[in-house]
């Protein structure tokens, strides 16, 4: 797709400086326009495109945490999507901030920590996630930005009042 910009430029040639004058401001405003419109419509078509090479599963496999600090496994049970941990780089290898005293012995290694996450057609909604570091469970969604970026929101309430952590897929 070529688009054809065609301005009426003037050069004033008794002055010192070569610069166009334009006939009038109509015509930078309907330039401005027209690029304005061809790159809004080319930036959708940039996110259109990948959104529509979306496939549900494209989630699956093993990525590592924003901190590089943790891997963790996303698969499939039934329709729902889930994650557990199957490696930490800390020496931390029991669930000691769990609030459940009696689950604070458990192994951090083999703990989901992604739980029953619907696939909507452009992301993966309405399921939990755990901070082994804190304790503490929130509402999540998450979201592909590309093949090898995911964007896990956690929220209370709303997915306003939250915070995105980037994880990357790993090699």
């Amino acid at each position: 797709m070529f688009i054809k910009f065609t301005l009426n430029i003037k050069y004033n040639y008794t002055s010192k400086s070569l610069t166009p004058s334009l006939n009038n401001n109509t015509e930078i405003q309907i330039f401005m326009k027209t690029l304005f419109s061809f790159l809004t419509i080319t930036l959708l078509t940039l996110n259109f495109s990948f959104s529509q090479s979306l496939h549900k599963d494209d989630i699956l496999g093993d990525w590592l945490t924003q901190e590089k600090d943790g891997k963790i496994t996303i698969f499939k049970q039934g329709e729902k999507y889930f994650g557990k941990i199957i490696w930490g780089k800390n020496g931390d290898t029991k669930d000691v901030k769990n609030p459940q005293e009696s689950l604070r012995g458990k192994d951090l290694i083999g703990l989901v920590i992604l739980k029953d996450f619907d696939f909507t057609g452009k992301a993966w909604e309405n399921g939990s996630i755990y901070d082994p570091k804190s304790g503490k469970t929130y509402s999540s969604n998450m979201k592909l930005k590309n093949p090898n970026q995911l964007d896990i929101r956690g929220f209370v309430g709303f997915s306003l009042l939250g915070r995105t952590t980037v994880w990357t897929r790993a090699k």
